[in-house]
Parts: structure tokens; sequence; C-alpha cells
């Protein structure tokens, strides 16, 4: 018996219907929710993602102010343009596409952004307040994943969860949205010795590493929930994700597809932050 499909086109329609009322709401006030987004340089993906957020900000009516540097902007000048972008009152959340050219801090630049405009929900106070349990912006990938097993009625409480990758956009961040569900969460990365033997005890498998097909189809618990947050381009121009998607079908009992699973639940999330922005800004 193959997997059930979560399909998180779907689940980010439901959330994109849900802020045009929000929005709707703050613009009858006179507050137009903006997003501002700065990208450095000629990264053909960045490129691709920006112009998708701004489709997106186009087609719910959050205003999109783009902000496209090149390549030789110096440190200075992007610290210089966070600082104008975060005393403009009529911009309410501020998106530095990553990764920067080299040369750049990105860490610097991130931990610039006001924490009231921190949509991305990078900076430091964002992950701090995730870090304490308190309400702040949450990273758009993770918060994404979690929507998807909440539309699935997939609860984590008292399953065993584990999240295959450690980056601070996505890794941490989302073992500490699923220990805020009471899962009790395993994190694994490139040291992790036996991770086909760590795989093989999640209930709820979250797989963030970046190589194409890494995690196979006998690494899968009959019936575990699988969460594919990788994005690889094969040679032949296909995209896949970090799970072999056909052999771990045949054992899960939910998983995501890609493309169409955590995709376009990111920017759903980051359009959500952004709308929570601007409703902050209102009161």
């Amino acid at each position: 018996m193959s997997a059930q499909l979560i399909d998180g086109k779907k689940v980010s329609s439901e959330i994109r219907e849900s802020l045009k009322k929000d929005i709707g709401g703050l613009k009858a006030k006179g507050i137009d929710p903006c997003l501002s987004v700065v990208l450095v340089g000629e990264n053909p993906a960045s490129k691709k993602y920006v112009a998708s957020k701004e489709k997106t900000c186009d087609e719910l009516g959050i205003k999109s102010v783009p902000h496209k540097l090149p390549e030789t902007t110096t440190q200075e000048e992007l610290m210089s343009l966070v600082d104008t972008l975060n005393n403009d009152r009529k911009v309410h959340g501020i998106l530095i596409q990553l990764p920067l050219p080299k040369g750049l801090d990105e860490k610097a630049v991130m931990n610039r952004i006001a924490p009231e405009k921190d949509v991305d929900g990078f900076g430091p106070q964002s992950l701090g307040r995730l870090v304490l349990d308190e309400a702040g912006f949450l990273p758009c990938t993770p918060h994404g994943a979690m929507k998807m097993l909440e539309a699935y009625g997939i609860d984590p409480s008292g399953k065993h969860a584990v999240v295959l990758g450690r980056s601070v956009i996505v890794g941490k961040p989302l073992a500490l949205l699923l220990l805020r569900k009471n899962a009790t969460v395993t994190i694994c990365h490139s040291r992790t010795a036996d991770l086909k033997a760590e795989c093989l005890r999640a209930d709820i498998l979250c797989v963030a590493i970046g190589k194409a097909k890494f995690v196979k189809g006998d690494w899968i618990k009959e019936g575990a929930a699988v969460i594919d947050i990788g994005i690889n381009v094969t040679p032949e121009g296909k995209i896949v994700g970090d799970v072999d998607f056909d052999a771990a079908r045949e054992r899960a009992g939910f998983i995501t597809p890609v493309p169409g699973g955590a995709g376009p639940m990111t920017i759903a999330m980051l359009m959500y932050n952004t709308v929570q922005a601007a409703k902050a800004a209102a009161e």
C-alpha cells in the first residue's frame, strides 16, 4: 500500500485564502502590508525564489518592494540598506535572500534586521524566542512543515521524531517545534553513527540535508510520516528531494512530494509572518 500524499500546494492555498481576509481587514484600516526583499548578485536559484515570492505578494495584495543589488555590493552598503528599511515605517517585513555572495557576512546582516521585521525568523531574537517558547516569528520552512503535519492530523505528541539535518534555518528550529508539540526528538547529521538505524526509529522523519535521494526506501519505518524538505536538481534537470520518493512511498504512511510539498509552504508562511508584522505595527 502506498503512502498518502501530503499536499503542500493544497495546504498553502488554504493558508493564503485565510490571509486574504486579514490583508483586506488591514487595508480597510489604511495599512498596506509591505515586504521588502533584498537580492544581492545573480544566483539563478535565488532569482527564481525572489520572483516566486514577488508573484505571491501580488496575488495576495501584499506590497512587494524589491532591492536588487550587484555582486560587487560591499558589507557597508548592505548594512546601510538594512538600516534604511528598518527605519521605513511603511516596510513591515525584511527578507535577505540567502546565500549572499562570497565576502559578505550573512550572520552580521541577519542580526542587523529589526526583530519586529524579521519575517524570515532567522535573527537572534526570533530564534531565542523559539528556544524560550515565547511568541515570535517562526522560521518559514520549519513552520510550514508543522502546518502540513497539523493539516493531515499527524500529532507529534508522544511520537519519535527524527530530524536529519542541523542547519540554523531548518533542522534546529524544526526540532524545537517538534519538541513544543511533545515529540521525542533525535537530530541526526553527517557524523551520526548508523543513520539508517536512526531513521528506522522515526514515527515522523524530517529530512533537510540537500543530497538527492539520500534517504532510501528501506530507511523508512512502516507507516511513518515523511517530510522531505530537500530540493535538488538532477543532471537531467529533474527536481527531486532528499528522500528516494518512489521507494519510500511504499513503506511510509504519509509523505510529501518534491516539488509540491515543503516549497509552497515556505512561501505561505513568509506571507503569514509579513501579515503578522503588519498587524503588530498597526497595534
